[in-house]
């Protein structure tokens, strides 16, 4: 199958990259379709641990070539620490690595103008990383960007920053009270620029061109599907497409290119930041799910708030993304839970949705209503093989499956690469 998409069937935090980093050894290509530095990829290598946050996670298998495309957003600052990073470890990126001319610049002043306003909405605040996402994101929409493609032209290029730098330092000051100069931030990030200009390209040729010439690509989305910026729990969300349509329009494929959807999912459900999540567990449950989990941000380091899997968000997801396989991550974090909650349906003022609600007010206040089922109690850490699982995480996978009507072609048993099962005769199957 030469082009599969990967996206978050949740909140984020699925276990993306592992599962990425697993795939990319059958795929020739790997591309980046949205978001910036804010979404880390960890991936677990025997005793090396590794977290991407712009960069592909199929950089690090030998010979495969990592794309970062149109829809990204990227901090010069944070892709030049990422591949010298890299090649401390003996992972060199040339010839391998390709950014999008394309594709948007963070400046410092997105990220002084995020914390900004993210400190001015006091108890309202989104949650956001305040690493200049969204305010990158507000420049590209207003028509008012800079983009990679200006970094090749440095006259250009501080002409077109300096009328932008100009209407920032001014935002600063008339918005925020901040009297601050940020033009000494335009040659800070050409001299960036030299180290990252023989990366840019057209990347919506060389993809597209791949395809045509048989190639295999493997196309990678940033955070989750509740967190798309259409879609998602807004405003709790983030500033990109994070479905899988974004994956067209992030790299510049047709749709008609596109020709597998693989959803990821935790065992349960988890959540950074603020906003709606029906099935968050009690403090000393999700403090538990938590610990036994690793829970915490691969890039920020922030507690995840912890939940009961949600089967309405999974079947929200299967319909938006076209999901036709699925990958149930952390399976082994439920191995010493008696019973576990499932929600299957949810009620708002008594009476059932059959729909997700649009508004974040109403989201904050429905009732999720839960299936009991019965806990394990047996190690599944590390375990590769199907039918050495025990009958009750057999059972609790079927239910998932046949509620959403999907099939679980993988299940994460743990971090490492190699701690995974391929489920014998599933689509996902046939890709490897």
């Amino acid at each position: 199958m030469n082009s599969v998409v990967v996206v978050g069937a949740q909140w984020g935090d699925e276990g993306k990259g592992k599962v990425v980093d697993y795939l990319a050894g059958s795929f020739e290509y790997i591309a980046r379709v949205a978001g910036g530095h804010n979404a880390g990829h960890t991936v677990i290598i025997g005793p090396d641990r590794y977290v991407l946050q712009l960069i592909p996670c199929g950089i690090l298998r030998p010979g495969r070539h990592a794309v970062i495309g149109t829809g990204v957003v990227v901090d010069p600052a944070a892709l030049v620490n990422e591949i010298e990073t890299l090649a401390k470890v003996g992972i060199d990126v040339k010839g391998r690595l390709h950014i999008s001319n394309r594709a948007h610049l963070i400046f410092p002043y997105h990220r002084e103008l995020d914390k900004a306003a993210e400190g001015a909405r006091g108890a309202d605040k989104i949650g956001t990383t305040s690493r200049g996402i969204g305010p990158a994101y507000e420049d590209k929409m207003a028509r008012r960007g800079l983009r990679m493609c200006d970094l090749l032209d440095p006259d250009s290029f501080r002409k077109k920053a300096a009328h932008v730098v100009a209407e920032k330092n001014r935002l600063a000051k008339g918005a925020y009270g901040a009297n601050v100069d940020f033009s000494h931030e335009v040659e800070d990030t050409l001299a960036l620029g030299d180290k990252i200009r023989g990366y840019i390209c057209d990347t919506a040729e060389l993809v597209n061109h791949a395809m045509d010439d048989g190639k295999s690509v493997l196309f990678e989305g940033a955070q989750g599907t509740m967190l798309d910026i259409d879609h998602g729990t807004y405003p709790y969300v983030t500033s990109s497409s994070a479905i899988s349509g974004g994956a067209s329009t992030g790299v510049g494929v047709p749709p008609t290119k596109l020709k597998h959807i693989l959803g990821i999912s935790k065992a349960y459900t988890t959540r950074v930041g603020s906003g709606p999540f029906p099935t968050e567990m009690p403090d000393l449950d999700a403090e538990e799910v938590r610990k036994r989990g690793k829970e915490f941000g691969a890039v920020t380091g922030r507690p995840r708030r912890c939940g009961w899997l949600d089967l309405q968000v999974l079947r929200y997801a299967k319909m938006i993304n076209g999901i036709d396989s699925l990958v149930i991550t952390k399976l082994d974090v439920f191995d010493t839970q008696r019973e576990i909650q499932v929600c299957v349906g949810y009620k708002y003022k008594g009476k059932p949705l059959r729909e997700m609600p649009a508004l974040a007010e109403e989201y904050e206040h429905v009732t999720p209503e839960y299936k009991t089922l019965p806990g394990w109690n047996e190690t599944t850490y590390g375990l590769k093989d199907g039918t050495k699982l025990p009958k009750l995480a057999i059972d609790y996978l079927k239910f998932i499956s046949d509620f959403l009507q999907v099939e679980i072609g993988m299940i994460s048993t743990g971090p490492e690469r190699d701690a995974t099962i391929i489920q014998p005769g599933s689509m996902l199957s046939t890709w490897l």
